[in-house]
């Protein structure tokens, strides 16, 4: 019924779906001009690139670029950097500009522009805010230098975030609507929280663009955007949905399918103020992250730890799922069956709270996690609230508590582990508390070397899985489709905030 139902989209959506007056279809309109039709998730309300999340779509429509941007394998590159060194103190960073890096204007990148870009993201983004602490100072044109209070080994990796792209602050004369920036693309057309259309950058200092523009049109819905990609409205999108893989999976000659693990983790927190070793560890034991991975079609994969394996920092091994321990655990600790098939002590049930919020499937890994443990005489009661931060994330007032969030925003691990493994961090609020851990954690903070920044993450990670404080299920996978003959939509990155570049382009038919 679901691939009727999608088909009946598609005719009508031939027939009648128009994005804008005059638009034609993808492939109609691509035919005097290269021009890639994209569906996208999201669309806010300015382009400045400084504030809030908006730097994220800037820099996914190829307008803005930042001193070192993310690899496929979330190494740290330069961009309109050549370079960065520390001092051997590690305190002083040292950025050399690329040569030649030059807004769409043609005005040249300086070190000075630079320098003000980042004090101008700490003064309008409360999440860049710590900027304001370091001394920047421009050396000279193509030289800057940031020095910082104390140890940042983690300065090249903020630095690639998308909301420090580079503007020209002396130029630019609407910030929220034509941004001036160093990317392939200028902005054309500009609807907040609507379409976005963008135009060849004639004077992109990084090489020739292949696309003459790219339109971005913000549709959410996943129906839509199946229909859309069929009738030729759109040439390519991400997060497609389970049931349209199967669709387009079918017809390989027309559509291009790519999946890999991205950033944004499942995972649930144990309360160990409430669950003893023996039940926390039978529930770790229990969960099975492969089966609700096949559970959710493909839009997951499963996970021992929060960081994709094929990082360096990923390497933590987890106890296979064996039931039978579990229960062996439990009926160790004095838990008995009774009547209605499950374990008990001293007269009371063995009853479990799990707290979720019904986004990222979240419900869906509930009932799956429920049925699981009710599978070995474990009963689970589930609670949904709309705000898990002002609630059971507060309150610590669970046993179970799922949650989601994006683990390595920047290819490090530091953040996810400082914000849930360090004591007294918000999402360590299931009482896990480790003299170890916390002397790894500060050493890691101001770790300089790479390889050993790995070796302590692993072991940090590897402290609370066998602690059993936290469960790690499955990182969302980047599903992205693109018709045949399209190329360079940054399919192989893991991170959400890259798409079309100078090398994007439509093979000719």
């Amino acid at each position: 019924m679901k691939k009727i139902w999608s088909a009946m989209l598609a005719v009508m959506m031939t027939c009648s779906f128009v994005f804008g007056a005059g638009s034609l279809s993808a492939s109609a309109e691509a035919a005097e001009e290269k021009i890639l039709y994209v569906a996208e998730d999201f669309s806010y309300a300015s382009l400045d690139v400084h504030k809030e999340y908006y730097g994220w779509m800037t820099s996914l429509y190829g307008v803005t670029e930042t001193l070192f941007k993310m690899g496929d394998d979330s190494s740290v590159e330069p961009w309109l950097a050549s370079e960065g060194s520390v001092s051997d103190d590690g305190l002083t960073w040292t950025i050399t500009l690329a040569d030649g890096a030059a807004f769409s204007n043609g005005e040249p990148v300086t070190a000075d522009m630079v320098v003000r870009n980042l004090q101008r993201a700490a003064e309008v983004n409360a999440r860049f805010a710590y900027l304001a602490e370091y001394e920047m100072e421009a050396v000279d044109e193509q030289t800057l230098t940031i020095t910082t209070p104390s140890v940042y080994p983690t300065m090249q990796n903020d630095l690639a975030s998308p909301e420090l792209g580079i503007l020209d602050l002396d130029n630019t004369e609407d910030f929220d609507n034509a941004p001036i920036a160093t990317g392939p693309f200028v902005v054309d057309t500009f609807e907040p929280e609507g379409t976005v259309t963008v135009a060849k950058n004639e004077n992109y200092w990084g090489g020739e663009v292949q696309l003459d523009g790219a339109v971005f049109y913000y549709m959410q819905d996943g129906d839509t955007k199946l229909a859309a990609m069929q009738s030729g409205e759109v040439d390519c999108y991400t997060s497609v949905t389970a049931a349209a893989v199967e669709i387009y999976s079918i017809d390989p000659d027309t559509y291009q399918l790519t999946v890999i693990p991205a950033t944004r983790l499942q995972f649930y927190i144990l309360n160990e103020n409430t669950l003893d070793d023996s039940v926390r560890e039978a529930i770790n034991l229990t969960v099975d992250a492969e089966a609700i991975a096949s559970y959710l079609s493909g839009t997951v994969s499963a996970t021992d730890g929060p960081f994709s394996s094929s990082t360096a920092y990923g390497q933590v091994t987890v106890p296979a799922v064996d039931t039978d321990a579990a229960k062996a655990l439990l009926e160790a600790d004095g838990y008995t069956l009774n009547g209605d098939g499950f374990y008990e002590k001293d007269g009371e049930t063995l009853t479990l709270s799990l707290y979720y919020y019904a986004s990222r499937s979240l419900d869906t890994l509930a009932l799956l996690m429920q049925e699981q443990l009710k599978n070995i005489g474990v009963n689970v009661e589930l609670y949904v609230e709309e705000d898990p931060d002002a609630t059971y994330i507060s309150t610590g007032d669970f046993d179970i508590a799922l949650y989601c969030m994006i683990s390595d925003k920047a290819g490090d691990p530091y953040y996810f582990i400082d914000s849930t493994l360090r004591d007294g961090a918000v999402l360590n609020c299931g009482g896990f508390a480790s003299e170890e851990c916390e002397s790894l954690i500060n050493e890691l903070q101001y770790e300089t070397d790479t390889d050993r920044r790995a070796e302590l993450a692993n072991e940090i990670v590897q402290i609370a899985i066998d602690d059993n404080a936290f469960g790690y299920v499955g990182l969302f996978n980047k599903t992205t489709v693109m018709r045949s003959g399209v190329s360079g939509f940054a399919e192989t990155s893991p991170f959400d905030f890259y798409a079309v570049d100078a090398d994007t382009d439509i093979a000719a038919e």
